[in-house]
């Protein structure tokens, strides 16, 4: 059974820092591209980064880069996404995705909040 399951949100003030976790379960981690999305409300939802197989490559959204860093841990298969410099529009739930091929899982999401 394919399980995902991210942590680390919460609310933080404008500045601070999260890290959030995915720990997946149930299929082979380590073929997988791992990436974070996040969904402000009323908006769609947005690629944030995404991370390699290997952890050779990584992508970011023009609107993080410079702040958050993707990172993956393919003997624990958990992928980590450090926040830095948090902003308001930062504000979202954050996602968890896995692709390989035509195979794509989804945690349940973690809210972030930034507000003073």
């Amino acid at each position: 059974q394919v399980q995902i399951v991210e942590s680390g949100g919460g609310l933080v003030q404008p500045g601070g820092s999260l890290r959030l976790s995915c720990v997946a379960s149930g299929f082979t981690f380590s073929r997988y591209a791992m990436s974070w999305y996040r969904q402000a409300p009323g908006k769609g939802r947005e690629l944030v980064a995404s991370i390699g197989s290997n952890g050779g490559s990584t992508n970011y959204a023009d609107s993080v880069k410079g702040r958050f860093t993707i990172s993956r841990d393919n003997a624990k298969n958990t992928v980590f996404l450090q926040m830095n410099n948090l902003r308001s529009e930062d504000t979202a739930v954050y996602y968890c995705n896995a692709q390989w091929g035509w195979n794509s899982y989804w945690g349940q999401g973690t809210q972030v909040t930034v507000s003073s």
